[in-house]
């Protein structure tokens, strides 16, 4: 069970490193600073990972793999993030092994900004998102708005975002078999914070909510870093995704992830 997963690890890290010929500053979801928005600057990126294993009545196997990527030059913002997580149980009774997890979570955002300094902005944003657990086999949404960073300190700032979107979604039933996919129109409100603690420490949260006449998706996430030194630094993360409508009532409308993991820039 341990070289599946170390399989897919290697493969995920291939495919999500190799496109990228980028170079790191910073190792948090948005990017850190305000930075010198008129000359060209290299693409900020970090991955993280955790991987934890349990035995004894039971054996498991958890991976979670993450990447962020980011650029911030004259008029434009952009940022991407890859997520991954999936879970492995093993009954030692009966040697079977059942996967209780299976989750990959994309989403790109640009942000065009009025001026290269200015608060206001107008952003596109798309997801994209398969967890066949969560009542849905895929869940995506595009959406356009306004956009607003307010920087309330030197170490303290905010993203506020608002706008209308489309959703489409395929839902599962209770044997998890694939229903029609279903679209709808959404209203998208999301907000953000990055907050240096000091200087090798760091607090982030951001929320977001697709409210839609079906079923409004709701994520949200707080996380503390501490650098071990300047291409390392140990994440501790809780998150979770909320649907107000599921396929039926074996699945939970909320899912909730707590995490460690090592996060490398490059």
């Amino acid at each position: 069970m341990q070289s599946g997963v170390n399989v897919r690890l290697s493969v995920l890290v291939a495919s999500i490193l190799l496109p990228f010929g980028v170079q790191a500053q910073t190792f948090m979801f948005d990017d850190a600073e305000d930075m010198d928005t008129t000359t060209e600057e290299a693409w900020e990126a970090s991955a993280e990972f955790g991987l934890l294993f349990t035995t004894g009545n039971t054996e498991t196997e958890s991976l979670k793999a993450k990447l962020n990527v980011a650029k911030d030059i004259r008029n434009w913002r952009h940022k991407g993030v890859l997520d991954y997580y999936t879970a492995e149980q093993e009954n030692q009774d009966t040697g079977e092994t059942t996967e209780t997890a299976d989750r990959l979570f994309l989403s790109a955002q640009s942000n065009y900004k009025f001026e290269p300094n200015s608060k206001s902005s107008l952003f596109i944003f798309g997801s994209y998102e398969e967890d066949v657990y969560s009542g849905y086999e895929y869940q995506s949404t595009l959406a356009i708005g306004y956009g607003a960073r307010y920087r309330y300190s030197e170490n303290l700032y905010a993203d506020y975002e608002v706008g209308p979107g489309y959703s489409r979604v395929k839902p599962v039933d209770e044997n998890r078999n694939p229903l029609e996919a279903e679209g709808s129109a959404i209203l998208r409100l999301a907000g953000s914070m990055t907050w240096d603690i000091s200087e090798n420490s760091r607090f982030n949260a951001l929320v977001s909510s697709e409210i839609g006449e079906e079923n409004t998706k709701s994520r949200a996430e707080v996380s503390i870093s501490s650098n071990i030194n300047s291409s390392l630094a140990l994440k501790v993360s809780v998150s979770g995704t909320h649907n107000s409508e599921v396929a039926n009532e074996d699945i939970e409308n909320l899912d909730t992830e707590t995490a460690v993991t090592v996060v490398y820039t490059f």
